[in-house]
């Protein structure tokens, strides 16, 4: 598709990567961030780009920014929280996750909108083999969040298959960059302003996953989304390398310029539902012709030096 003179919804538009997408579609085409701002902010959104609060979660809302002059939606809105262990709280990030993106592929429908790209997450896989293509089967999440990932999942698919609305699904590695909070990186350096002797990490450090800058997923949704042309079209996005929780520790003290003690909570698992080891296959990136620029630790030391410049 070509994403040029389009008009474009991006829902989560004022979180961490619907910001930044919405923000490299800005220049070739009319572009509206919408987001309820129940973590996102407003002031993330940039300039040349229209803003809506709305609640994916409201069939009016969603009737109100997705019309019949939509190109392409973007549908990044999602309750993000991996750490969840209330009963209650699991159940909200479920059914909400799955009904924003019901309410969005139903109004998609109604309008005559016929192209959706979906942010999707590693989580959906469980702990399978590395590195993880996306044709890996079973799926087996092992968090409510990955669950409503991959409940997600299947409703694009059959919107996409029975409906005739072209999607792209992208399952994220983790995703770091500037405007981030509640991730381990902007964690770990409230933590050191508060206590520069001491960091606490959850788990035993040893958790290793795949990082990716925000800027340069934003890259590769755009060209997946220009160049990958099925019906449905999935694609992992991430980098070819890990970095232990323990080296982001270490960057982030590097970047602060200090030199804290660790102590450790202790298990193998940062939480419950915590995924300790990831990294995904981008093979079938590459071969579309996209290569992502960046190892994961670069990408850890790049969000690093943002975040900190942000918090202090």
């Amino acid at each position: 598709m070509d994403l040029s003179g389009q008009t474009v919804v991006v829902t989560g538009g004022a979180g961490l990567v619907g910001s930044h997408l919405a923000g490299m579609l800005a220049d070739e085409n009319d572009v509206l961030a919408v987001d309820d701002l129940s973590k996102g902010e407003r002031e993330a959104v940039p300039d040349g780009v229209a803003f809506e609060q709305a609640d994916l979660l409201d069939a009016d809302d969603v009737a109100g920014v997705i019309d019949e002059d939509t190109d392409i939606v973007f549908h990044f809105a999602a309750h993000t929280d991996v750490r969840v262990d209330d009963p209650e709280e699991e159940r909200r990030v479920f059914e909400e996750n799955t009904e924003m993106t019901y309410n969005v592929l139903e109004r998609m429908r109604e309008v005559g909108c016929d192209a959706l790209a979906f942010t999707s997450s590693s989580t959906v896989y469980g702990e399978a083999p590395r590195p993880t293509p996306e044709d890996y089967a079973p799926l087996e999440p092992i968090s409510i969040y990955g669950a409503s990932k991959l409940s997600d999942e299947g409703v694009v698919s059959t919107f996409a298959h029975s409906y005739g609305i072209q999607s792209w699904v992208f399952r994220f590695a983790n995703i770091v960059g500037p405007r981030q909070r509640g991730n381990v990186i902007p964690d770990f350096i409230q933590k050191l302003q508060d206590d520069p002797e001491t960091l606490t990490i959850l788990g035993n450090g040893k958790q290793e996953k795949s990082y990716l800058h925000v800027a340069d997923c934003a890259a590769a949704i755009r060209d997946v989304v220009e160049h990958a042309d099925d019906e449905y079209n999935l694609y992992n996005l991430g980098s070819k390398t890990t970095t232990s929780v323990v080296d982001i520790a270490d960057i982030v003290a590097d970047v602060m310029d200090l030199d804290p003690e660790y102590e450790f909570t202790g298990g193998d698992r940062g939480w419950t539902g915590d995924v300790p080891k990831m990294r995904l296959d981008t093979s079938k990136l590459s071969e579309l012709g996209h290569e992502v620029p960046e190892d994961s630790d670069p990408a850890v030391r790049r969000a690093a030096e943002q975040l900190y410049d942000e918090l202090r």
